[in-house]
């Protein structure tokens, strides 16, 4: 009898083993849910749709976005920590959401690095240091004089505490050594009109968002933080042309799912999201709005998020920043 229950055990353990390939082989069978941890119209909403849009397309089932916005992404990303890793719930954030929250809040309810399967990081796009036409700084160095001679006197318009372009302000001033006063907005849009009212002196601002501001004579340009000058604004010098080194940064989306995917339904959303993310179309869409297509894989952005995070929580641990 014991040869018989070794046998058997033998048989259910190599049953219960090869249940999940099983069930992932006929993935997917119904709707899968992008969780897009921020209001609908936003960067990431937008990334977030056209994935879902191309990722529909390939895959033979509807996928759908759930704007959950709170605490600058956490909540929406807490969301999908805690949901089933069976392809069926995904994560699209920002740069916000993966590498700065993790520094920005002592409470955070997830690990982006432990918590979550990373699939690719699908776009970023460079921020800009624009200033109100009437601001007496024309180039990054006057910028500098000028906060040298008047310190804590200019003011730094941002989308809100703990965002891209506060955090390349904060990383500015810390390799220039001068000091302003941050200036948080309710998102970026009311940041950009309060600067072209003349209500803030300057900004760093997604390209996507302030380009035809700038064409148009609303802001002036000092400077892209991206490592080379950008086809969209070519006579604005790169931060490094303009003298201060360091300060290369971009805004990201990227793309995840609840840790512990089944190998193979892993395999097949990365490389269908990164396939969808380099149509022709999609690189269209996505440039016209300021942003380039990365689409890397999974593995890539694990080791691309770890220095992001470090590189953050440096900028927030020098400069005391606190969620609000």
């Amino acid at each position: 009898m014991k040869p018989i229950r070794i046998l058997a055990a033998a048989l259910a353990a190599a049953i219960f083993a090869a249940a999940p390939a099983v069930l992932a082989a006929g993935y997917p069978d119904r709707t899968i849910t992008i969780v897009v941890p921020f209001p609908a119209g936003g960067a990431s909403d937008i990334t977030g749709r056209q994935i879902a849009a191309k990722l529909g397309e390939t895959i033979g089932q509807t996928v759908i976005i759930d704007n959950r916005a709170g605490a600058n992404g956490s909540l929406g990303a807490g969301l999908v920590k805690q949901a089933k890793p069976d392809g069926y719930t995904l994560l699209v954030g920002s740069i916000g959401v993966y590498a700065i929250n993790p520094a920005l809040f002592k409470d955070l309810k997830y690990d982006p690095l432990k918590d979550f399967d990373l699939l690719s990081v699908a776009v970023r796009t460079p921020n800009v240091l624009v200033a109100h036409p009437g601001f007496p700084a024309n180039s990054v160095a006057e910028l500098i004089a000028y906060m040298k001679q008047n310190p804590d006197k200019v003011s730094f318009a941002s989308s809100g505490t703990g965002s891209s372009d506060h955090l390349t302000a904060a990383l500015f001033m810390q390799k220039t050594g001068v000091t302003g006063v941050h200036v948080p907005y309710k998102g970026g849009a009311p940041a950009i009109t309060d600067l072209i009212g003349g209500h803030a002196n300057v900004s760093f601002q997604n390209l996507g968002a302030i380009a035809n501001h700038v064409k148009a004579g609303k802001l002036k340009a000092l400077a892209v933080t991206a490592e080379k000058r950008t086809a969209v604004l070519p006579d604005v010098p790169t931060m490094a042309e303009a003298g201060v080194k360091g300060v290369d940064v971009y805004s990201w989306q990227a793309a995840a799912a609840p840790k512990g995917l089944p190998a193979d339904v892993r395999a097949k959303l990365e490389s269908q999201i990164i396939a969808g993310l380099k149509t022709a179309d999609s690189t269209a869409k996505f440039n016209d709005i300021g942003f380039d297509v990365v689409a890397n894989t999974g593995k890539e952005f694990e080791s691309f998020l770890a220095a992001e995070i470090a590189r953050w929580k440096s900028v927030i641990e020098t400069g005391k920043i606190a969620a609000e």
